[in-house]
């Protein structure tokens, strides 16, 4: 009678495992069944951290203030994961010491000032029904702290300003090359904005790190919002290229410019990119508003206010 009370126990106990482990492995399928509905259902994505590329420090790769550049990855999975979008970001420009200055001091200027994480969205989404595209591929962005759109090179002593927005460029990229990124199949440089100007400045030499790697990757690049115009402003003057003006002078850019552009016309026509995409030879896709408010008002919102309401004709509604 003993042995076989002592058998039942065994197999409730038995039975107790099984049903345990059932519910365990049953919860872990329903988690990640729960993180696919979430992606399906396009939720946001999560936070991708900020990683410090503090290897470039010793290159003199460092944001205005001397800190190092950084960048977030999310990394791809399953088709994607040969594949990478590098996204330059944007944030405008700073054309002389005292406004380098004062972009110095924030997350434009500094990595010690950035967020720690940021939510990817649009082409950068890790969502197949918001980025049906591109959501499983490695996903980076470049985090822009030199404001003269990965572009500059020099360094003001007095006042402790680094204008190395090249060599972030540079040691970015050859940063993900040696993490994967030389393997990959096809590979997509796009930017937002100042970023989207960084990418039509950087294409080709973007497009030349993987010339040499024999693997037939194909590189395009993407300009979001970038076609800033050498024209004449609401004001009547050209407000824009007075102030390119100052972003080649007070970062040295002139020496980067794309020397297709320098070889026949001066350093600030070469920082405009209608002076430069005609030699862009790397694919390139440009996305442009046909009315940009910030341009129309000469990079100055509040001359917008200075343009007169066009008479509706008789009739209209």
């Amino acid at each position: 009678m003993g042995e076989m009370i002592g058998m039942i126990k065994l197999c409730l106990v038995g039975l107790f495992i099984l049903v345990v482990a059932g519910s365990t492995q049953a919860a872990a399928d329903g988690h990640n069944s729960g993180v696919d509905e979430r992606r399906l259902a396009g939720a946001p994505n999560l936070p991708v951290p900020l990683t410090l590329l503090t290897s470039a420090v010793d290159k003199g790769a460092v944001c205005i203030d001397g800190s190092p550049p950084a960048y977030h990855l999310d990394p791809g999975f399953d088709a994607g994961k040969n594949r990478w979008i590098v996204n330059l970001e944007g944030g405008g420009w700073c054309d002389s010491v005292r406004g380098c200055l004062y972009r110095k001091a924030s997350r434009l200027g500094s990595s010690n000032l950035m967020d720690k994480h940021m939510y990817f969205a649009g082409i950068m989404s890790s969502s197949p029904v918001d980025n049906p595209d591109f959501y499983s591929w490695n996903r980076v962005m470049i985090r822009y702290c030199d404001g003269a759109s990965f572009a500059g090179e020099g360094y003001d002593a007095g006042n402790g300003l680094y204008f190395r927005g090249q060599r972030i460029f540079d040691a970015a990229i050859q940063h993900l090359l040696s993490i994967g990124m030389a393997s990959a199949d096809q590979v997509l440089l796009t930017g937002t904005s100042a970023g989207a100007l960084a990418v039509m400045l950087h294409c080709d030499q973007f497009s030349g790190f993987f010339a040499g790697a024999g693997r037939g990757t194909t590189v395009k690049c993407l300009a979001d919002a970038g076609l800033f115009l050498d024209a004449v402003d609401v004001s009547g003057g050209r407000t824009l290229r007075s102030y390119y003006g100052g972003v080649i002078a007070t970062h040295g850019v002139a020496q980067n410019l794309p020397k297709s552009c320098t070889a026949r016309l001066d350093a600030t026509s070469c920082f405009f990119p209608q002076n430069i995409i005609g030699s862009i030879n790397t694919p390139i896709f440009l996305l442009n508003a046909a009315y940009d408010t910030w341009q129309l008002s000469g990079g100055r919102w509040w001359q917008l206010f200075r343009v007169s309401p066009v008479p509706r004709p008789t009739g209209s509604s």
